[in-house]
């Protein structure tokens, strides 16, 4: 049990250790197993099927996709996601995995569960909240498919999520620390499906 805790730790100190082909992109993962790439009617899915706690010391997420693109100072991100539990995250700014930034959608309110829905910061130590707790919940329900859209501006620091074409209030925050990064999907500690990414970015 120690030696996998040191094995994750090092991959996740490098940055991934595995790749994954997926949307005609370069994914960067800690451990390609915990992934399935497949088809749902025609249309290519991404498969987190492994959840994993995060590794000892700062809390933070470590099970995220890390797209091969240049650091984008700007972006906008529509995907369809499908939860399987309670949660899935959308990482952007990312520079490093100890320096990134992340929406996480959940069907728990902010103010129900403050570690849920919405915008965290991870700079060198644990994630921090960095978005109010007002509003809705992203999901109504789990197993089934939600359109995402995320966008975010290094410029100003604005993050900003809609689902569904509706904007979730506690996904909207101001990070100026990070200005630029690279594109995740994953989740915190959970499972999930994406499907029909779109990244659109300015460097």
């Amino acid at each position: 049990m120690r030696l996998c805790a040191l094995l994750l730790l090092a991959a996740s100190a490098l940055g991934a250790a595995d790749t994954l082909q997926v949307f005609r992109k370069t994914w960067h993962v800690v451990n390609a197993s915990d992934w399935r790439v497949g088809d749902e009617n025609g249309e290519q899915v991404l498969t987190l099927a492994t959840p994993r706690e995060p590794l000892p010391g700062p809390r933070r997420p470590i099970q995220f996709a890390v797209t091969e693109t240049p650091a984008y100072r700007s972006v906008k991100i529509e995907v369809d996601a499908r939860p399987h539990q309670r949660s899935l995250m959308i990482v952007f700014a990312y520079r490093d995995p100890a320096h990134f930034d992340y929406a996480h959608l959940s069907i728990d309110t902010a103010s129900k569960e403050p570690h849920h829905n919405g915008i965290f910061h991870v700079y060198g130590g644990e994630r921090v909240r960095i978005s109010n707790e007002a509003g809705p919940a992203s999901f109504s329900e789990t197993n089934r498919w939600y359109h995402v859209l995320l966008e975010w501006s290094g410029a100003t620091g604005e993050a900003r999520v809609s689902v569904e074409g509706h904007e979730i209030p506690a996904l909207h925050a101001v990070d100026l620390s990070l200005t630029s990064g690279r594109v995740g999907l994953g989740s915190f500690d959970e499972t999930a499906d994406f499907r029909n990414l779109k990244i659109t970015g300015t460097e």
